[in-house]
């Protein structure tokens, strides 16, 4: 059987983002249970916002067009989403939006139907980016991915991590290690 791909970002551009560090350590779970593991920085994707008459009079562009490459390439997802203001950020939407959209003689929503995801956040704020994480599961979930159940919300993000991108606490570093883990062993289990 062939092991598991899980692509795995942050809904995060920011130099040394809180979530880029939380994916990481979910990501590392996965690995350890079997699954390889791409991690990419949305960043370096840089697409225009999201509209109809632009992709109608210049097609989809191009990194939304590698994005979604590696989206079909791999069966499921990481991703930890800052809260902006209650919601998930900017950049997180529109790289879903762009992403969903349908090249010629492919099914709707090819890149996320039938994917694996799980979802964590990092925040400053007491509750952690829960609120956000509400909606990211709620698009997703309308879109055709599988949302496990568990989630991940550290609060307090700003203290929450060590030097070396660790979570201080133990118990909560192990929670994302077994997030990234139940993902992987969740594909290994629908590919049987």
């Amino acid at each position: 059987m062939a092991k598991p791909r899980i692509l795995a970002f942050a809904g995060s551009a920011r130099k040394d983002s809180y979530n880029a560090r939380l994916v990481r350590i979910a990501a590392e779970g996965a690995r350890k249970a079997g699954a390889e593991i791409t991690v990419v920085d949305l960043g370096e994707y840089p697409l225009p916002l999201f509209d109809e008459d632009l992709e109608r009079d210049q097609g989809i562009p191009a990194n939304a067009t590698r994005l979604k490459k590696l989206f079909l390439d791999h069966q499921g997802l990481l991703i930890a989403s800052p809260e902006y203001n209650s919601s998930l950020t900017p950049l997180l939407k529109n790289t879903i939006d762009w992403v969903s959209r349908s090249a010629a003689g492919e099914a709707p929503l090819a890149a996320y139907r039938g994917k694996v995801a799980a979802l964590m956040a990092a925040s400053p704020g007491g509750l952690g980016g829960l609120r956000g994480l509400v909606h990211l599961r709620s698009i997703l979930g309308n879109i055709g991915v599988i949302v496990l159940p568990d989630q991940i919300a550290v609060p307090r993000a700003f203290e929450a991590f060590g030097d070396q991108g660790q979570l201080n606490d133990t118990k909560q570093q192990a929670r994302v290690h077994a997030l990234g883990e139940s993902v992987a062993k969740t594909l290994a289990k629908l590919a049987d």
